[in-house]
């Protein structure tokens, strides 16, 4: 009997739901973090997560490609939005607004995804996945709930928001000749320097100090499931389908971390956050089925006077392809110019801190 393996999509979606779904249970580790040095515990939690991923390299036997110039300044934008400023950004959000409205706002990223990716990759938004977007907000809006803050609180959760569509958007163009492993890899590597010199700003000599027993656990499991696992994941998934229809999958973040809170003990989801969930599941169901029902077309350049352009086919939806995580390319779709996450906070939003 032949064995039946899974398509590059079905690879593609399974990894873009476990990379959100790991950001969202990380949720409750901030609390234990609340009172460590959050650049400094930021910088030892990349550091960790980097030699991992460039030991895992060396295992698989994956060359390190040198970055061409353009490449590296991508991959330092990459970190600086993706890791750095995200971060930044969140915890000056946190002190001004409720983690609720944080979260609100952040869970409106697969609305923003859905409308710039495909623009940038010179496609039409699909109507279908921009209502199912819309679906995915509604029900991560329910899940998290509404708060209140000051303008400015308001200001950096927006930032928050820009910087996890950029941790997307700016990766994708780099995976066809980087790759998942390599991307995670690198641009964990680079986000060290930057938390150093941030920390030593903010905290100055007391950036690092020994952790407790939970702190380094929490360390751990952020530099380990989150930071090289998550990654890798949501590369993975990027380079399997659209920017757009993975960003869907953010709206689970919320809702893993209502039911980490249910498994941990701190804490019972409602009946809204539930009703919020289900939400999130047909808006999940309906992106998914819009890329049958209502493919991306195009964007067709404007035809100068008096010329004619022939019609252009779409490309066949089997020329995904297939192959390692290392290995694995975005199709031609998907290359555009552009969760998971550590955030140290008492009462962290529904969402962990990259």
């Amino acid at each position: 009997m032949k064995s039946s393996s899974m398509s590059p999509r079905s690879i593609g979606l399974v990894c873009a739901a476990s990379a959100q779904g790991l950001i969202g249970a990380a949720a409750g580790v901030s609390a234990v973090l609340s009172d460590y040095p959050v650049t400094g515990g930021q910088m030892l939690r990349y550091a960790v997560a980097a030699l991992v991923l460039f030991g895992v390299l060396r295992l698989r036997r994956i060359p390190l490609l040198r970055p061409t110039r353009r490449e590296l300044v991508r991959l330092g934008l990459l970190a600086l939005c993706g890791q750095t400023l995200f971060n930044l950004f969140l915890f000056a959000a946190l002190d001004r607004a409720d983690p609720a409205t944080v979260g609100s706002i952040l869970g409106a990223t697969p609305l923003l995804l859905v409308l710039a990716a495909p623009v940038l990759g010179g496609r039409r938004p699909s109507r279908s996945v921009l209502l199912a977007s819309l679906v995915v907000v509604a029900g991560a809006a329910v899940v998290q709930g509404l708060g209140g803050g000051t303008a400015l609180g308001l200001l950096f959760a927006c930032g928050v928001a820009l910087c996890e569509m950029g941790f997307t958007l700016i990766a994708v163009p780099l995976l066809p000749r980087l790759g998942a492993w390599r991307i995670a890899a690198y641009a964990t590597a680079m986000a060290i320097p930057q938390m150093l010199v941030v920390g030593a700003f903010t905290d100055g000599t007391e950036l690092i100090r020994m952790p407790s027993g939970t702190e380094l656990a929490a360390l751990l499991y952020l530099a380990l499931p989150l930071t090289a696992g998550a990654f890798l994941l949501w590369y993975s998934a990027l380079a399997r389908i659209e920017p757009e229809r993975a960003g869907l999958f953010m709206g689970l973040v919320p809702v893993t971390a209502a039911l980490s809170g249910l498994v941990l003990g701190t804490g019972a989801p409602t009946a809204g956050q539930f009703g919020g969930a289900l939400l999130v599941g047909v808006g999940v169901v309906l992106g998914m089925r819009a890329e049958r029902e209502d493919p991306a077309e195009p964007v067709a350049p404007a035809a100068s006077a008096g010329s004619v352009i022939p019609p252009v086919p779409l490309p066949p939806g089997t020329e995904r392809l297939r192959g390692s995580a290392e290995e694995i390319s975005a199709r031609p779709a998907t290359i555009v110019g552009p969760p998971p996450t550590n955030r140290y906070s008492p009462t962290p939003p529904a969402t962990s801190a990259r």
